[in-house]
């Protein structure tokens, strides 16, 4: 949340829609598709809509959380059913969607800060592993004993989202000062493979909720790729780590 695009309330609804559209940063090479081409536009008009309604950007982050915590506790609290995936997929898009608005909003007002920064990446921490824990906490409430070993397939699923995370935050963080190629606009073949990654598309898959061996696979699936992705990309980044230069260290 650093970039300015402008400072104050003054805009209108269409000038800082337009201000933020143009301002948009470069997407990373790993950035899965969903983020870029769905959940970044639709933050961008959430974005418009808290600097209309006056909230700051720290504000924006405590909304995203309070949606994905309710899609959540849709998963404990309601028998999975057609209505109960609605709910939850709902709760935990605009989670996500709202995730991308503080960013944005800060962008717009000009107030990007490490407080703000700080703020997104814990509440991200804590959704990465809420979320995969409470499918096995409602699994066991609603499908016991029929879905039997099955627990164990969210737990890698909060395991590997977890470690792959970190080790990007890692990534940015050991790599400060160091030239870097610039980000790039657009789609690549290699948006397309990370889709299976986007936490995005894993908020969706819950649509399948009332259909439990349906969406036992299909989840199954996505944290299958989580796995792969996870096993090969740190397996680059360790490489990549060993020719960034080694600061030193007055004597």
């Amino acid at each position: 949340m650093t970039e300015e695009v402008g400072a104050g309330r003054s805009r209108g609804s269409r000038e800082a829609y337009r201000a933020l559209a143009e301002a948009q940063k470069g997407r990373a090479r790993s950035s899965p598709a969903y983020s870029i081409l769905v959940n970044r536009p639709l933050g961008r008009v959430l974005a418009v809509v808290a600097y209309r309604g006056g909230l700051t950007p720290n504000q924006v982050s405590m909304v995203s959380i309070l949606f994905s915590v309710l899609g959540m506790v849709g998963l404990l609290a309601l028998p999975p059913s057609g209505g109960s995936a609605i709910v939850v997929t709902l709760g935990l898009v605009l989670g996500y969607a709202w995730d991308s608005a503080d960013g944005q909003l800060a962008r717009l007002l000009g107030r990007g800060s490490p407080q703000g920064e700080w703020l997104d990446h814990v509440l991200d921490s804590f959704k990465n592993v809420a979320l995969h824990l409470v499918v096995m906490l409602a699994a066991f409430r609603w499908w016991w004993p029929e879905v039997g070993g099955w627990l164990l397939v969210p737990i890698v699923f909060a395991v590997t989202a977890t470690v792959s995370f970190a080790a990007m935050l890692l990534n940015d963080l050991l790599r400060r000062g160091q030239p870097r190629p610039p980000r790039r606009d657009g789609s690549s073949v290699f948006t397309w493979l990370a889709l299976p990654t986007d936490y995005g598309l894993v908020c969706w898959v819950f649509v399948l909720w009332g259909l439990p061996l349906v969406f036992q696979v299909a989840y199954g699936a996505l944290a299958a790729c989580s796995l792969a992705f996870c096993g090969l990309a740190t397996l680059k980044w360790f490489r990549d780590m060993g020719r960034v230069p080694v600061a030193r260290r007055p004597a």
